[in-house]
């Protein structure tokens, strides 16, 4: 993530700086030598990698637990979760994998691992390719809940940016801050923000939650909602006084610059980079947490197809509007010219949607219910092993005796 967010930094202020003030060509020959180099260290550090054994696509083990699901969906469920079908202890060992108890979560899937005399692996399941296919369909109402948000971040590299390119960009007498740079801003905020979250608020809240964490991902995420909110009511309010300083001074039809500082602007950037210390840290830990062991990089992917679906949101959505407002002969809300638009109310309408999606969160936050640790280690499963090898021992030498 260090890595993400230093050369983010670097890219919206330096390289664009070059790009802006310098030379495109050398602003695009930098980060292509960047990338050689890049592809030189890749190829040379990849005979040093240890690769994992591929285990089969993790799609494929849930497509088998949903269809065998379907197959006997009229069967009774067994009162003892013990006549499910389940692997014995070693053939998770030599695998190098985790055995997980039956729960009562989504229960209705557990009909995939009740025995009916069929052992076709689209028949039946065993209990622990059950429970993590169960565990990876509970996280799609968060996932789907981070969507809006996630469609917030895409106005940063959009109509933020936008909006500066018609302000004063001076600093000092000969310096003009590229807009684009502002988005370093948020990358600034961000970094300093998880190190007092971590060095600060953790250890307060610590105190009175008694949680390791200090709250729960689930409650940080919460947080930058809400701090996302607040970012579009700010910047609804401040378009709306870029609006009227155009129009005071009547360049409202020309889009010629605002007498404003750009920086009237750095509220709303900074902003984004506190929600994103609260809920794109907690987005990434959590579906990576509460993933199986088996499914991490696909329990990744989920954070990582947040923000593709936002992006596609935003474009959706921008068009959408600016289509619709055009019609029976209005001016529209998002135009060239931004000085006779009405970003205040896409930014207005913006607020409503993330209240709308902050309650439908709560709402699925409420039902969630977090992965159980209940043989969930190599320790675990290596005790009970060890308990199992010496009851079969007493057992032999009862024989024997």
């Amino acid at each position: 993530m260090f890595s993400i967010f230093f050369g983010t930094l670097l890219g919206n202020t330096a390289l664009v700086y070059i790009q802006d003030d310098v030379d495109w060509a050398l602003g695009y020959g930098l980060p292509t030598l960047g990338l050689a180099i890049s592809i030189v260290i890749f190829l040379a550090g990849t005979p040093f990698y240890r690769h994992k054994k591929p285990t089969g696509s993790p799609f494929t083990r849930m497509a088998k637990v949903i269809v065998a699901t379907i197959r006997k969906w009229n069967v009774p469920l067994p009162t003892d979760p013990r006549e499910l079908y389940e692997l014995d202890l070693e053939a998770y060992a030599q695998k190098g994998k985790y055995r997980i108890g039956s729960t009562q979560n989504l229960k209705f899937f557990n009909k995939a691992a009740v025995k009916t005399g069929s052992t076709n692996p689209w028949m039946l399941c065993s209990v622990t390719q059950v429970e993590e296919t169960k565990q990876m369909l509970a996280m799609i109402p968060i996932l789907v809940a981070m969507f809006v948000p996630s469609t917030m971040l895409a106005q940063i590299n959009t109509l933020f940016v936008k909006q500066g390119t018609t302000l004063d960009r001076a600093i000092g007498s000969s310096f003009k801050i590229p807009p684009a740079s502002l988005t370093g801003f948020v990358t600034l905020s961000m970094l300093v923000c998880v190190v007092l979250y971590d060095r600060y608020f953790v250890r307060i809240t610590r105190k009175w939650t008694k949680n390791p964490r200090g709250i729960t991902l689930l409650q940080r995420m919460g947080i930058g909602l809400v701090i996302h909110i607040i970012i579009m009511v700010i910047a609804s309010f401040t378009e709306r006084y870029r609006l009227s300083v155009a129009k005071d001074h009547g360049i409202v039809e020309k889009g010629q610059q605002v007498p404003l500082t750009i920086f009237i602007l750095l509220p709303q950037f900074v902003l984004m980079g506190t929600a994103d210390a609260f809920l794109e840290v907690a987005k990434i830990e959590f579906f990576y947490d509460q993933a199986p062991e088996s499914m991490k990089s696909l329990g990744t992917s989920y954070s990582m197809t947040t923000l593709g679906v936002g992006n596609f949101l935003s474009s959706f959505m921008l068009s959408t509007v600016s289509d619709k407002t055009k019609r029976h002969d209005h001016k529209g809300w998002i135009l060239n010219n931004l000085n006779v638009s009405h970003l205040d109310y896409y930014y207005a309408f913006f607020a409503i949607l993330n209240v709308l999606n902050f309650v439908f969160f709560l709402v699925v936050a409420k039902f969630y219910v977090y992965k159980t640790e209940v043989s969930d280690s190599m320790e675990v499963l290596t005790e009970e092993l060890k308990v199992m090898r010496l009851r079969a021992s007493a057992q032999e030498a009862t024989v024997v005796g």
